[in-house]
């Protein structure tokens, strides 16, 4: 497995990824651009060393933790330079936690589905790259199928001079005191 490292964190890199692991988040971290002028990248981010993106091929991760303040979130991340990032995972809004995913380029782009049942308040996360160049984000049922949450298509538009940063977040927005405490479980990150 790759080199990691923490960004926006002191927190120490886990000696085992392939064992479960947390990630706090302190109250105010955020990873969000929404216009006119919110752009927020504070988040507590564990991920891979600069690497190519045309070479990313998949990346899976399983969450949990216990959700009670409005956009506690954590899941998988992948950013190509600042600008560019696709997160997946759990966030906790409508009165409960729900799976997540927001891509952004110029803007935050936010999607919601619901959790798989039973609901533990954990998911597991897959981010595929197809054939055709998309990247698709699934979740992965109960009995190991994976459920179709969406479609990406330009996460790879830049592959050919892009280098990209893959690997575990947590968020807790909301500035109520206390941190949120993220699980994560099985890290799986490949590259070609």
């Amino acid at each position: 497995m790759k080199a990691f490292e923490f960004s926006n964190s002191a927190q120490q890199v886990p000696s085992s990824l392939q064992q479960p692991f947390t990630i706090t988040a302190n109250p105010g971290t955020d990873l969000w651009r929404k216009p006119p002028s919110t752009s927020r990248f504070n988040v507590p981010f564990l991920h891979t060393r600069a690497t190519p993106l045309a070479s990313l091929q998949r990346a899976r991760v399983r969450v949990s933790a216990y959700w009670k303040t409005l956009y506690d979130q954590g899941g998988l991340a992948i950013f190509s330079g600042y600008r560019i990032w696709i997160k997946a995972g759990i966030e906790f809004t409508h009165g409960r936690p729900n799976v997540s995913v927001v891509a952004t380029d110029r803007w935050s782009d936010w999607s919601l589905s619901p959790m798989p049942q039973p609901n533990n308040g954990d998911v597991t996360i897959e981010m595929i790259r197809e054939k055709d160049g998309s990247l698709w984000i699934y979740v992965i049922e109960a009995d190991g199928e994976k459920r179709p949450v969406r479609e990406v298509t330009w996460a790879f538009d830049s592959q050919d001079k892009a280098e990209c940063w893959v690997g575990a977040f947590a968020a807790k927005p909301s500035n109520e005191a206390g941190n949120l405490e993220v699980q994560f479980d099985g890290l799986e990150i490949e590259f070609a």
